[in-house]
C-alpha cells in the first residue's frame, strides 16, 4: 500500500501562504497609493500674510475660517513676505494693497499648493477686488506642472533597491558592499542629473549638487536594503523594498506637498529617503538650498546606519562559529 508523501503538508502551507500573501501586498499597495491621494487637502500649510494689521485681518480671519488648513505667518511688509517664500518658509504670502489682495506663491516648491492658495485667496477677497499673483519662484518651463519632478522619486527608490540587493545576491560583503554601494550611488547620481538637468532641463540649479543630491537618495535607499539583508537575510530586501518604494514613494509628498498629505503620512513620508530626497532636491534645483539641512540629515542617517549594518552584519558572519562537520566513518577494507 503506497504511504503518503511526507511533502504535501507543506506545499499545502506553501500555497496557502503565497494565496493569501499576495491580496495583503495588494491591499497594502492600494491603501499606502490610493489613500493620500483621495485625502489630499492642506494641513497646517504655512502661509503669509503681509501688511499693515487694519488691512491684513479680514484677510486672516478669511483664511482661518478653514480650520487646520493654514499656517498663518504674519510679515510686515511684501518685502519681508517675498523672503520668507524664497527662503521655503512659507509656500506662498497674501498681501494687502490698495488696490486689493497680492498672492506671492512659489510654484517650484510645489504648482499644487500654488494653484490651491490662488482658488483659496481669490474666493475669500472682497466682492469686486481683483488678486494680483506673482510666482516668485516659479517652476522650469520644462516642467510647470513639476509631473516629471514627481515621477523621479519611484525610479530612484528602485535604483537603490536594485543595487543594495544586488550587493546582497552576489555575495558582497563588508567594506566591498560599502564601497560597491557608494560607488553605484554616485554613477546613479551622474547619469540622474545628466538625464534630469541636461537632457530634459527639469532642474535648473547646479549641476553637481543637484547630483550629489540624487546621488546621496539612491545611497540611503541602497544602505537602508542592504543593510537589512546583511541583519535578517534575504527578507530584509523584501522589507527594504516595501518600506522604500510602497510607503517611501506614496508618502514622499513629492507630487504635491507633505502637508497635503492625511496625518501621519506626510511627516512618515520625510522621515524616509524618497520624501527627504525629494525636499532636498528642489531646495538644491530651485531655491539655492533653502530648507536643505533638515532632508540631508535624514538621508545622511539613513546613508549611515545602513552602512554600518552592512559593516555589523559581514563582523557577525565572520565571528560565527563554523558549522562542525560529521565524522567520517571508514568502511572496513575488504578480506583477501
Amino acid at each position: 500500500m503506497p504511504t503518503p508523501s511526507p511533502a504535501a503538508p507543506p506545499q499545502a502551507r506553501r500555497m496557502l501562504t503565497v494565496a493569501l500573501l499576495v491580496p495583503f501586498v495588494v491591499a497594502l499597495a492600494l491603501w499606502a497609493f490610493a489613500w493620500p491621494a483621495a485625502r489630499n487637502a492642506p494641513r497646517d500649510l504655512p502661509l503669509g500674510v503681509a501688511g499693515p494689521a487694519h488691512a491684513t485681518a479680514p484677510l486672516q480671519k478669511q483664511l482661518q475660517q478653514r480650520e487646520g488648513a493654514f499656517e498663518i505667518h504674519r510679515y510686515a511688509d511684501e518685502a519681508a513676505a517675498r523672503a520668507a517664500v524664497e527662503d521655503r518658509t512659507v509656500y506662498g504670502a497674501v498681501v494687502a494693497t490698495g488696490q486689493g489682495p497680492k498672492l506671492l506663491t512659489a510654484s517650484a516648491a510645489s504648482p499644487v499648493v500654488a494653484q490651491l492658495l490662488q482658488q483659496a485667496v481669490t474666493a475669500g477677497a472682497p466682492d469686486g477686488a481683483r488678486v494680483t499673483t506673482v510666482d516668485v519662484v516659479p517652476a522650469p518651463a520644462a516642467d510647470p506642472r513639476g509631473a516629471a519632478l514627481g515621477s523621479s522619486v519611484l525610479p530612484l527608490a528602485i535604483a537603490g533597491v536594485a543595487a543594495g540587493s544586488l550587493v546582497t545576491l552576489r555575495g558582497l560583503r563588508g567594506l566591498r558592499a560599502a564601497g560597491t554601494l557608494v560607488l553605484a550611488a554616485a554613477l546613479v547620481g551622474l547619469v540622474a542629473a545628466a538625464l534630469a538637468h541636461s537632457w530634459l532641463g527639469i532642474l535648473t540649479g547646479k549641476w553637481w549638487a543637484e547630483a550629489g543630491v540624487l546621488g546621496l537618495s539612491a545611497l540611503a535607499v541602497a544602505a537602508a536594503v542592504a543593510g537589512l539583508a546583511a541583519l535578517l537575510g534575504p527578507a530584509g530586501i523584501g522589507v527594504g523594498a516595501l518600506l522604500m518604494v510602497l510607503l517611501g514613494n506614496p508618502f514622499s509628498g513629492v507630487t504635491s506637498a507633505p502637508q497635503l498629505l492625511p496625518e501621519p503620512a506626510g511627516l512618515i513620508g520625510q522621515l524616509l529617503p524618497p520624501g527627504a530626497g525629494g525636499s532636498l532636491l528642489r531646495s538644491t534645483a530651485f531655491f539655492d538650498g533653502a530648507a536643505a539641512t533638515g532632508p540631508a540629515v535624514t538621508l545622511a542617517a539613513w546613508a549611515v546606519i545602513g552602512l554600518g549594518a552592512v559593516l555589523v552584519g559581514a563582523r557577525r558572519g565572520r565571528s560565527a562559529p563554523p558549522a562542525t562537520a560529521s565524522p567520517r566513518v571508514r568502511e572496513p577494507a575488504p578480506v583477501g
